[in-house]
């Protein structure tokens, strides 16, 4: 039965193999996450740094609704 043997020693072989490369890949998976959420904060910094960078005013110094407000042809309209 010497081949009971080794067929049994080269399961044991391929699942400690798996073990192994199943912890090494864990462990590349949360360096993945990790430069993920990295890049994520830096994308979502740079946004809000364009956002005030470039909201716009009026002259008197008030800002621009985005949305729900007047369309400067309406406003017109009204003003004159």
């Amino acid at each position: 039965m010497p081949s009971a043997k080794r067929n049994q020693l080269a399961v044991l072989a391929l699942a400690g193999s798996l073990v192994a490369a199943g912890l090494t890949g864990c462990e590349t998976t949360q360096e993945k996450a990790a430069a993920h959420r990295a890049e994520a904060e830096r994308i979502l910094k740079a946004r809000e740094q364009r956002q005030q960078k470039h909201h716009n005013h009026h002259a008197d110094g008030t800002n621009v609704p985005l949305y729900g407000g007047k369309s400067s042809r309406r406003h017109q309209k009204e003003q004159g």
